[in-house]
């Protein structure tokens, strides 16, 4: 036909399992165009015929118009050769074809509006149905097996959809238009509430459930990407119960409340915060406490300034608050606050990794759950909640998982492919593809069997979906990590170089990573510890970095470890370093008398038995909140510096101490900040003053090795709130921008990204 194009059009990005297909159907209708338009491992690809105009105008919308989670990377057009009338003058949706992976599957999300409206109107077929979802909302990633994203290939493949569901899924004008998660409840996935023993409760499993909650019981619920363990946050001996069941002292626990209205009961909202706590992902936000929150919530989370606060993101979520309402009609509702307020935790007991199934919830959780509010609906990738914060660049992450992962981050240049397998504490595996890094979901730590198998497991999977075999493997230093040793079996196995990236050298390199920079950099690498490459423990580095390189700089004065690793977790060992280093050795006895080890930990110092140094800054921290009494001995990691943050915090801005450091030869020595809070008897100014004299320590520091530009910073002690906010403002002044983590966390769970980036940048002879 005259003044007839034809274009074959390949669009790569998240564009499975977000709708993509039904909107180039429309839009192709629309235009009047004919052809078709197919999933492949690739992407999606279309072709399609009719006039010049109309067919640019196809392309130019395919970015610009996409549904709202898809996420639209490229859109490349070529000519085609005419297909004449293979559809007739139609446009068609055809079956996926495999192939390559270039793509990658869509993240989960929260139900949307829509969905949520069907699913609590009583004239709906989906009134209260508990998997409500369609194109623009609903599980992905953790139902999903592979690329293309079809149903077969999905934790809906057993359910066969029923005639009306059927008639959704081929309705073009429908939102369930090809959408693969489509159910109802004559076709789909059905919950149960199983008692302690297994049994199933007969009556209606949402108002038992809530019935259970309210009289004290701990239920576990299976959500998208594992279990729950949920109990009423405002009933003190439920809450004390979980945590004695657990075994989880002191440790926070995050609450879901129905909407921002009945957060702000809890929290002081601030400013970004609404956006995060009501964005798909739904993440577990960390806000500030109200006064009287720690009464509303007794137990919940101790002596911290914080409260991690999440939303409903699964319908069943938005049931059980339903429920508690007295089942109104519609979502007004939901513009009220509300009373109910649940703890929600992880149900992964031990620290091991989350329960997914049902007969392991039964089995794993026996000794904890009263109750188990489970479905028939496999949960495939297990993904824990993600815990962010507002922060000036919009967000930081605190734990990176469900509603992020697998969100490919877009790296300066593309290189070898390459899997990084993280450290220690808080792993996280990376695998990258061209110029996209993927990390994978938060795993743990690779202290027990059951997460060493999680972390084989996640890898396995990630390789898979990604379809990527890699040419190297990054790893940390340490030789005794889990993930050091499985990177060098699987390099071994496959004949590929492994290659070893110290600890905050890959710290920073991620930060390179993410935000693109290629010329050598100066930054801070602040944390609890990790490997140096002259076999010491490192933690408060001052480095020069680049894509594949780093120079020591500097570092901090190093501290002794009495008793070595066990320092790390008793803070009152700390302080007797410092006390010592002080010449005040002759106060440890006495200021320490409920430890027994304290008579004889002068001796240790005095003749430097089992105590390594360390230029750790987290150490400095624990000396800190020992001298202070804040904390003798930590129920988690990290707890001592968590409540001298929160210290500060209530306490508020004070001026950093005269004199309060050193830097001789390079080193920043503390030791002048911490003889003053020897002396301190106010715990919260104290910590106040501690805050306030390291940021100008850490900025005055800084400024003697940097001629303005841009300072990273990464490492565990980035997630301290009040250090960064008056580290970030005193480099301000001196002319120098912090440059920090925003689309990973910068503790741990961002090493792989940076280990990655080292080990894609690294020259290989190849034999």
């Amino acid at each position: 036909m005259p003044g007839i194009v034809c274009q074959r059009i390949r669009v790569t990005g998240v564009v499975q399992g977000v709708g993509y297909r039904p909107f180039v159907w429309r839009l192709a209708r629309e235009l009047q165009l004919r052809g078709w338009v197919r999933n492949t491992g690739g992407g999606v690809e279309i072709e399609v015929c009719g006039k010049p105009p109309q067919v640019n105008a196809l392309i130019e919308r395919l970015s610009k118009e996409a549904p709202p989670l898809a996420r639209v990377d490229d859109v490349r057009a070529h000519p085609a050769a005419r297909r004449g009338d293979e559809h007739g003058d139609d446009f068609v949706i055809l079956d996926s074809e495999g192939g390559a992976a270039t793509t990658t599957i869509g993240h989960d999300t929260a139900i949307c509006a829509d969905c949520l409206g069907e699913m609590l109107d009583p004239k709906s077929r989906r009134w209260r149905y508990a998997f409500t979802n369609c194109t623009h909302c609903g599980p992905r990633y953790t139902i999903s097996r592979g690329i293309p994203y079809d149903r077969a290939r999905t934790a809906l493949a057993p359910f066969p959809l029923c005639r009306d569901c059927h008639k959704e899924y081929e309705r073009p004008a429908d939102r369930r238009f090809h959408a693969e998660a489509n159910c109802c409840a004559k076709c789909g996935p059905k919950l149960m509430l199983l008692d302690e023993s297994g049994a199933e409760i007969a009556g209606d499993p949402l108002a038992k459930t809530l019935t259970l909650l309210r009289q004290g019981g701990i239920v576990a619920i299976k959500g998208l990407g594992g279990f729950h363990l949920v109990c009423d946050a405002k009933n003190a001996g439920a809450v004390a119960a979980l945590r004695e069941r657990k075994a989880r002292e002191e440790k926070p626990f995050a609450v879901m409340v129905a909407n921002l209205a009945s957060a702000s009961a809890l929290v002081q909202v601030g400013i970004g915060e609404p956006a995060l706590l009501e964005a798909a992902e739904r993440p577990i936000v960390l806000m500030k406490k109200r006064h009287a929150t720690d009464e509303r919530l007794p137990g919940v989370a101790p002596g911290l300034a914080w409260l991690g606060l999440m939303l409903p993101y699964a319908p069943l979520h938005y049931l059980l608050f339903h429920e508690a309402a007295g089942r109104p009609p519609g979502t007004a509702w939901l513009s009220r606050p509300q009373e109910l307020a649940l703890v929600m935790t992880s149900a992964n007991p031990g620290g091991e990794p989350l329960v997914t199934a049902n007969d392991e919830a039964l089995l794993r959780l026996a000794d904890i759950a009263d109750a188990y509010l489970i479905h028939d609906r496999e949960i495939v990738v297990r993904c824990d909640d993600s815990v962010v914060r507002a922060a000036p660049g919009g967000v930081q992450f605190l734990r990176r998982a469900r509603g992020y992962t697998p969100r490919a981050i877009k790296l300066p240049y593309p290189g070898p492919a390459t899997l990084a397998v993280g450290g220690w504490f808080k792993n996280a595996v990376c695998v990258t593809r061209g110029n996209e890094a993927f990390v994978s979901q938060h795993i743990g730590d690779l202290d027990n069997a059951a997460t060493c198998a999680f972390f084989e497991e996640t890898v396995a999977h990630l390789l898979s979906v990604l379809q990527v075999k890699p040419e190297r493997v990054a790893h940390d230093l340490h030789p005794d990590f889990h993930s050091t040793r499985f990177a060098a079996d699987y390099a071994r196995t496959r004949g590929i170089p492994a290659v070893a990236v110290q600890h905050h050298h890959a710290h920073l390199a991620s930060l390179l990573a993410e935000h693109g920079i290629r010329e050598p950099t100066i930054g801070l690498a602040l944390d609890g510890v990790g490997l140096g490459s002259d076999g010491g423990a490192w933690g408060g580095e001052l480095l020069r970095v680049e894509r594949r390189d780093f120079t020591r700089l500097a570092s901090l004065a190093p501290l002794p470890l009495p008793g070595g690793d066990r320092a790390a977790r008793e803070p009152w060992r700390m302080a007797a370093a410092l006390l010592h280093r002080l010449g005040r050795a002759d106060e440890i006895e006495r200021r320490f008398a409920d430890q027994p080890a304290a008579a004889m930990l002068g001796q240790m110092l005095d003749r430097g038995v089992n105590c390594p140094p360390s230029s750790s800054l987290g150490r400095w921290f624990d000396a800190a909140a020992g001298l202070l009494g804040v904390r003798r001995t930590m129920a988690f990691e990290g707890q001592a510096a968590m409540l001298l943050e929160g210290l500060a915090e209530r306490y508020g801005e004070m001026l950093p101490l005269d004199h309060g450091w050193s830097v001789a030869d390079g080193r920043l020595d503390l030791t002048p900040l911490l003889a003053a809070l020897a002396d301190e008897t106010n715990p919260g100014r104290g910590a106040a003053v501690f805050h306030a004299t390291l940021s100008a320590a850490l900025a005055d520091w800084v400024r003697g090795f940097a001629d303005g530009g841009r300072v990273l910073g990464a490492g565990g002690c980035f997630l301290n709130q009040v250090l960064v906010r008056g580290l970030r403002s005193r480099l301000a002044t001196h002319g120098l921008t912090l440059v920090e983590a925003q689309r990973l966390p910068p503790n741990d769970g961002g090493l792989a990204l940076g280990q990655a980036w080292v080990a894609m940048n690294t020259d290989i002879e190849v034999n």
